[in-house]
């Protein structure tokens, strides 16, 4: 079983888009999967085609008020979602002792036994839900796109990142995912070469290339292989899936 924290601090990275459709194609493989809306906005939610402000879901688990055999639902074979649920905003406002922290791994510890992977879509924050989602994983994916604005922000992430490892006593492997990637760009070119530089073995094989479609489909509540299955946004989250159950990584040659 793998527990993957999706974070950036930075908005419009492709983090709910690769949350959406990495398990997606993950559950096309064959693999049991469950999708965790840890963002109080539920765009997540929203695109697996349910209400983010009426029904209750992680809201509940993360206050102790349910189980989380009661707030799983099932999108399709082999895929589930939590959903955010209406009042996880204020779960964040929330002030307490260090298990607080714990709420998320406590509570999808049983249930998750049962799936190869489970997704959290992370908020754009640092926060508790984003502590709760570390403390939970057992892994991370960074989504980066190819603009200077991105390099920024990883930075400040990175830190953040360092410092909740230092809490929680052990680290946690990290990788990456270049996205919205438009190899015609000088400067997205040079993103990735800095990319492979300070983290070598760490950025997944597949890039995923810029696309309308993977913009648009959210809006239709559908993921990108319901929305067009044969475009190449399909093709590039489907090789991510297999860079992810395979651990393949980008070389530096690239």
């Amino acid at each position: 079983m793998r527990i993957i924290a999706i974070m950036n601090h930075k908005g419009g990275v492709g983090k709910t888009t690769t949350t959406l459709n990495l398990g997606h194609a993950l559950a096309a493989a064959g693999k049991k999967v469950t999708l965790i809306d840890m963002d109080p906005q539920g765009h997540l939610t929203i695109s697996c085609g349910n209400s983010a402000n009426k029904e209750p879901g992680l809201d509940q688990l993360l206050m102790q008020q349910t189980t989380t055999e009661n707030i799983v639902r099932d999108v399709k074979p082999k895929l589930s979602l939590i959903s955010a649920g209406p009042k996880l905003a204020e779960f964040e406002q929330q002030k307490g002792d260090s298990s607080l922290a714990l709420r998320l791994r406590n509570g999808i510890k049983e249930y998750a036994q049962g799936q190869d992977f489970v997704l959290i879509d992370c908020p754009p924050s640092s926060g508790l839900l984003v502590i709760n989602s570390l403390f939970a994983a057992t892994e991370v994916l960074v989504p980066v796109t190819g603009d200077y604005l991105a390099l920024l922000g990883l930075s400040r992430l990175l830190g953040i990142f360092k410092h909740i490892e230092k809490a929680m006593q052990h680290s946690l492997p990290l990788q990456f995912v270049l996205t919205r990637f438009d190899g015609r760009r000088k400067l997205a070119r040079g993103i990735r070469t800095k990319m492979l530089t300070h983290f070598p073995g760490q950025v997944l094989a597949t890039f995923i290339r810029e696309s309308v479609a993977l913009a648009e489909s959210p809006g239709f509540q559908k993921s990108i292989f319901e929305y067009q299955p044969r475009g190449h946004g399909a093709e590039d989250y489907k090789a991510l899936a297999q860079d992810l159950i395979k651990k393949r990584m980008m070389k530096n040659e690239q």
